[in-house]
């Protein structure tokens, strides 16, 4: 079955009291930054954190009687699977959900919260797929594709029709993994909004669609995924989306775990989003694109927001970091009564603030005269580091890199 807009129309239908259609929401802050009139799609609002409700729900929905029985079975990175998880269970369907051991943790809880069995194997989505595929011989469950299905293409392409009734877009940017939400879009704007430009952004660690479209056929790629974006981190193109993509994109961008955890730090400090790497990689694009999109109506999707903390925690660290609004450095001072507070003492004149000291004087590259003082500072930016330091090499002090820095100390 090739999706058709009947079929998204009928997905839509069979979501209404299960999803919450999500408005689309007016920034002006990346308004601004891209010269462009920005509005933002917030799957992250959505039911269990992701758009991946959409086509999971639509999926279970349309099973036959003798499929229920048996069940259904999926690999997943996280979204996909909470989202399978929730379906199953409000149908009364028994499910297992195969997951990558790399997983993160607040995925993996999430979805055994939901009452079906989880199976952690492997270290990346295709191995975890391998699994779940051998349940599938050995149980007679059905596998639900995170993305090669036609039913979960109709139910993703949910979010397309949303946007067409809601505003007259010139361009549309939406995240690529498998192809599952993109293909959904694709099939929603061709028939509601022709000739709005459908623009896809992948992780530059896991470029399945750009080597699909270099090879005009949906590939795997050779080599390890390798990206912050687990999401995104298919490692493979579905066929039944390169083939309703094929030819109706408008351009492709690739965009690094860099660019991502700025976009990750953007919508959380300035928009108020917490969302997943994945979920912001959209944004990341629209930034990495602007002048393109200068004087254009544009939607950003925000595909899901079920982040790691502890992915958060490096990414604002990382962020901070780059940003200039986080300083680390060591300096080495004499060991006697009062040059610390003489140190920091000038640190405040600038107007940094102190939000880490470590004091070693057992250090053996350190004379025994002397003592080691690694200082973590909060700042204003690059212009603020450059004055702080040569406020303190005025006075005499030598600073240099912090041993072993890094954005989570």
């Amino acid at each position: 079955m090739i999706p058709t807009i009947e079929h998204l129309e009928l997905a839509r239908e069979r979501l209404k009291g299960v999803i919450r259609p999500t408005p689309l929401v007016p920034s002006a802050t990346v308004s601004r930054m891209l010269e462009a009139e920005v509005f933002f799609k917030p799957e992250n609002l959505q039911k269990t954190g992701s758009f991946k409700i959409r086509g999971a729900y639509n999926r279970v929905a349309c099973l036959s009687p003798s499929e229920r029985q048996r069940g259904v079975v999926c690999a997943s990175a996280g979204n996909h699977g909470q989202a399978l998880a929730y379906a199953a269970s409000r149908a009364g369907v028994k499910a297992t959900i195969v997951m990558p051991e790399s997983a993160p943790l607040a995925k993996i809880a999430a979805t055994r919260s939901y009452g079906q069995s989880v199976v952690l194997s492997g270290s990346d989505y295709l191995s975890a797929a391998r699994a779940a595929h051998e349940i599938q011989e050995c149980t007679g469950a059905l596998f639900v594709d995170a993305y090669d299905d036609p039913w979960v293409i109709a139910g993703q392409g949910s979010v397309g029709l949303e946007i067409a009734d809601e505003l007259e877009a010139h361009a549309v940017v939406a995240p690529v993994g498998g192809g599952g939400l993109l293909a959904g879009i694709c099939a929603a704007l061709s028939s509601r909004l022709p000739k709005a430009e459908l623009i896809a952004v992948e992780a530059l660690g896991s470029p399945q669609l750009g080597l699909s479209l270099s090879r005009g056929c949906a590939s795997t790629l050779e080599r390890p995924v390798d990206t912050i974006a687990d999401g995104l981190a298919t490692g493979k193109l579905g066929e039944l989306p390169f083939e309703l993509i094929q030819g109706r994109l408008s351009e492709v961008v690739d965009v690094d775990d860099f660019e991502i955890s700025e976009a990750v730090l953007l919508m959380l400090e300035r928009l108020k989003f917490l969302t997943e790497a994945a979920g912001a990689a959209a944004l990341a694009g629209a930034l990495k694109i602007r002048r393109r999109l200068r004087g254009k109506r544009v939607v950003i999707c925000i595909t899901g927001g079920n982040i790691d903390i502890n992915l958060l925690d490096r990414i604002i660290g990382h962020g901070l970091i780059k940003m200039g609004r986080l300083f680390r450095f060591a300096v080495d001072l004499r060991d006697r009564p009062g040059e610390l507070g003489k140190l920091l003492k000038m640190i405040a004149d600038t107007g940094a603030n102190v939000r880490a000291i470590d004091h070693d004087r057992n250090r053996l590259d350190v004379a025994i005269s002397a003592v080691e003082v690694v200082l973590e500072l909060d700042t204003r930016g690059p212009e603020h580091i450059a004055a702080l330091r040569a406020h303190l090499e005025e006075h005499g002090y030598s600073i240099r890199a912090a041993p072993e820095q890094s954005a989570d100390g």
